[in-house]
C-alpha cells in the first residue's frame, strides 16, 4: 500500500501548489472576470469588457442566457443586455462555469472515477447549494452557486497534476473510508486543502474559498461564511445520495453539523433531493457550457 507521512504533508501541498500557480489552470479571463464581479466599484460596463477579450466565452454566456432555463421573451443580442436582464453575478457564475468546464473536455477517468462523472457533480452540487440558500433565506445565493461548482476542484487538480498517484488512490478506494482519508493517505493532503490553498492564490472571494476548503472540516474554520458551507456539505451529501457522486462512489460523511446548523428536517432534506431533478432539468445547458 501507498502512504505518505504526516511529516511530508506540508512539503507536498506546496510543492503541487507551486506547480499549479505556475501554469495557471483556469483561463485569466475567467479569473478576471470573478475579480470584476466581485468588486463593489466595478460597474457592468467594465465586466462586459473583460469578457469581449474572450468572443468564445462571451457567445456562450450569450447561448446560455437565451436558453429554457431563463425564458426570456426577446432574445438577448449582447452582453450589455445579459449583464442588465441577470446581474453581475449570474453571469458571473456562467462565466466561470463555461471556463472550469474546460479542464474536464476530456473525459479521461479511472473506474469509478470520470472527469465527466466529477463535472456533473459539481454542476449538480452548484445548483442544489444555490437552491437550499434560496429556501433558507441565506443571503449570496449566488455565491453559494459558485462555491458548490468549485467545491471538489481540488479533485480535477490532483487528477490532472498528481496523476500516477491519484490513479493508484483511485484503484485502491473503498467505501471503509472518506475520500479525504483516501487522499490524505495516498497523497498527504485532500481536495479541500489543495482546492482551498488554490482559490486563495487565485483570488476568488472569501465565501467561495470557505466552501471550497471546509465543506467536509468545518470545525477548523473561523469565520462569517458559514452558511455558505453548511450548504455545500448538504447539497454535496443530496447529489451523492442520489447516485451523482465525485468519484463514482459514496466515500462521504453524513454532514449532520450542517444538517443542524440550517435546521432542516428529514422533510426538508427529501423535498430538496425531489425538487432538484427539476432545478437541474432547467439548467442542463450547464453541464454542457
Amino acid at each position: 500500500m501507498s502512504t505518505v507521512s504526516a511529516s511530508t504533508s506540508s512539503t507536498a501541498l506546496e510543492s503541487v501548489v507551486r506547480r499549479i500557480h505556475d501554469i495557471s489552470t483556469i483561463p485569466q479571463v475567467a479569473l478576471k472576470v470573478l475579480e470584476v464581479a466581485n468588486d463593489p466599484d466595478s460597474s457592468a460596463s467594465d465586466l462586459k469588457e473583460v469578457m469581449e477579450t474572450d468572443a468564445a466565452l462571451s457567445a456562450r454566456v450569450l447561448r446560455f442566457v437565451n436558453s429554457s432555463a431563463y425564458a426570456v421573451r426577446t432574445k438577448i443580442t449582447n452582453l450589455q443586455q445579459a449583464i442588465a436582464y441577470l446581474g453581475m453575478k449570474q453571469i458571473r457564475n456562467i462565466a466561470l462555469t463555461a471556463s472550469v468546464a474546460e479542464m474536464f473536455r476530456s473525459d479521461a477517468g479511472i473506474e469509478p472515477y470520470k472527469r465527466s462523472g466529477l463535472w456533473k457533480h459539481l454542476v449538480s452540487v452548484g445548483i442544489c447549494a444555490r437552491l437550499l440558500a434560496m429556501r433558507r433565506r441565506i443571503g449570496g445565493f449566488e455565491d453559494a452557486f459558485l462555491a458548490g461548482l468549485l467545491h471538489d476542484i481540488g479533485i480535477i487538480l490532483e487528477d490532472q497534476y498528481l496523476h500516477p498517484k491519484f490513479r493508484q488512490m483511485i484503484g485502491a478506494l473503498k467505501p471503509e473510508k472518506t475520500l479525504c482519508e483516501w487522499e490524505t493517505e495516498y497523497l498527504g493532503f485532500d481536495h479541500c486543502q489543495l482546492g482551498g490553498e488554490i482559490a486563495r492564490q487565485w483570488g476568488f472571494p472569501e465565501n467561495v474559498r470557505a466552501g471550497i476548503a471546509y465543506h467536509h472540516n468545518p470545525a477548523m474554520y473561523r469565520g462569517e461564511q458559514i452558511d455558505i458551507i453548511r450548504c455545500v456539505a448538504v447539497a454535496n451529501m443530496v447529489c451523492t445520495l442520489k447516485g451523482i457522486s465525485a468519484v463514482g462512489m459514496n466515500l462521504i460523511k453524513v454532514p449532520i453539523w450542517a444538517v443542524q446548523g440550517l435546521n432542516l428536517t428529514k422533510t426538508d432534506i427529501t423535498v430538496l433531493a425531489e425538487d432538484l431533478d427539476k432545478e437541474i432539468e432547467q439548467n442542463v445547458m450547464l453541464f454542457e457550457l
